[in-house]
């Protein structure tokens, strides 16, 4: 009687110990997880910053405001900021926003002497965040020959490539 309730209270005491060793283990992984997502954040918002000062964009603040820096972008690219309202409509609106922002980016890394293809890392699963920040990081900070530009030059530009 006496081992079998110290024996339970063993096999009890080790379910415990083993159920609080992963809750923590998830904790530690939410955590680190949330950490890195705000480090994710910070830089691409401040790489965004530094692009739209070297473009000489009015307010380069917006990188750092979830729905402006969309807007920002999209005037940087050339288009309407207006085009940002479509991500009221759920699902086919975000896919239109996400294809515009591509396109933008395409345009803003062109106009900074940067391959414009770097932009189509944001549509390859799991690796392409990485793969984005890396190209984010060489645009925004890595400069090359006349690429300091007015926003108004830049949209000229774009403007007569397509013609």
């Amino acid at each position: 009687m006496v081992n079998e309730m110290i024996w339970n209270s063993s096999r009890e005491f080790s379910n415990f110990v083993a159920g609080s060793a992963f809750g923590a283990l998830i904790a530690i992984g939410i955590v680190m997880l949330v950490i890195f997502l705000i480090a994710a954040y910070i830089f691409i918002s401040y790489a965004w910053m530094i692009i739209a000062k070297k473009l000489r964009y009015k307010r380069p603040w917006f990188a750092w405001v979830p729905v402006l820096n969309i807007i920002m972008m999209l005037q940087l690219g050339s288009f309407s900021g207006w085009w940002a309202l479509l991500l009221l409509i759920p699902i086919l609106g975000w896919i239109a926003v996400f294809v515009l922002i591509i396109i933008a980016t395409w345009r803003i890394f062109e106009l900074r002497n940067y391959p414009g293809w770097y932009s189509l890392s944001l549509a390859i699963p799991k690796l392409g965040i990485v793969l984005y920040m890396i190209a984010l990081g060489f645009v925004a900070w890595n400069d090359k020959k006349n690429t300091r530009v007015s926003a108004r030059t830049a949209t000229r530009k774009v403007k007569k490539k397509r013609r």
